[in-house]
């Protein structure tokens, strides 16, 4: 594993009351881009206490952290894991969304059907929750199956009807605007999972005369993978997108 394993020798050779402090000394911020890959080593071997204490902090990164390390104990049937990740789900700190997407991954790797049971729990849960659910299920490694594919396909499909019913004001939020750009890659990394299952929703979807669920469409057809796993279907698609005006 590289880095995340030398992160983690270096993290375990530490003080526990160190710990706080390794984390932000190493955290690559301010900058463009977080470290990673010491949030993945904390989450993989910190104390559940740590890690409920970090997942609760105002320090943007101890959150991220935390939050990932949330994922773990969910494996480890931690029982109060998933309700603080959903609670995460809707915090203010991208970073901190970001890192109960990778909790979720985390469930996924360790037990699939456990991943779409909370998925569908979630699902009834606000813009926010459904991205983190979104983003969660798109990874590629978690949709080698097709069965978890076309599981993936499912989910997206029910995400979308809920984006395509959501009131005009509620459309000017911040946290739809999150949700619409999920999902303007995550249909692209489930589609390539599950090609003809997948195309079948897309064609569905641009037939929606709704705005954004076709712009949706067309930011996940700007996605090269999606063109190298059906060339003829992503041609096809953009086509009609280009029919309507849009």
């Amino acid at each position: 594993m590289g880095k995340r394993s030398d992160y983690r020798a270096v993290l375990e050779s530490l003080p526990p009351g160190e710990w706080t402090a390794y984390l932000n000394a190493e955290s690559g911020l301010p900058g463009p881009r977080g470290n990673l890959e010491l949030a993945a080593a904390f989450a993989d071997v910190a104390e559940p206490d740590l890690v409920r204490l970090c997942a609760g902090s105002l320090d943007e990164y101890l959150a991220m952290c935390g939050a990932i390390g949330l994922g773990r104990l969910l494996v480890e049937g931690g029982s109060d894991a998933a309700a603080t990740l959903l609670a995460l789900a809707e915090d203010d700190r991208w970073r901190v969304r970001e890192g109960v997407a990778m909790a979720l991954q985390r469930l996924g790797d360790a037990d699939m059907p456990a991943l779409w049971a909370l998925s569908a729990e979630w699902l009834g849960d606000g813009p926010l929750v459904k991205r983190a659910v979104a983003a969660g299920i798109c990874e590629p490694r978690l949709l080698r199956a097709s069965g978890d594919a076309g599981r993936a396909l499912d989910v997206l499909d029910k995400i979308t009807t809920a984006v395509a019913g959501t009131d005009p004001d509620l459309r000017r939020t911040e946290e739809f605007r999150v949700l619409r750009q999920g999902l303007g890659y995550c249909w692209s990394v489930a589609v390539v999972a599950a090609p003809d299952k997948g195309f079948e929703y897309l064609e569905k979807w641009a037939a929606s005369p709704d705005k954004d669920v076709r712009w949706i469409l067309r930011e996940n057809l700007k996605k090269a993978r999606l063109a190298r796993a059906d060339p003829v279907g992503a041609e096809r698609l953009s086509a009609r997108l280009e029919e309507a005006g849009e």
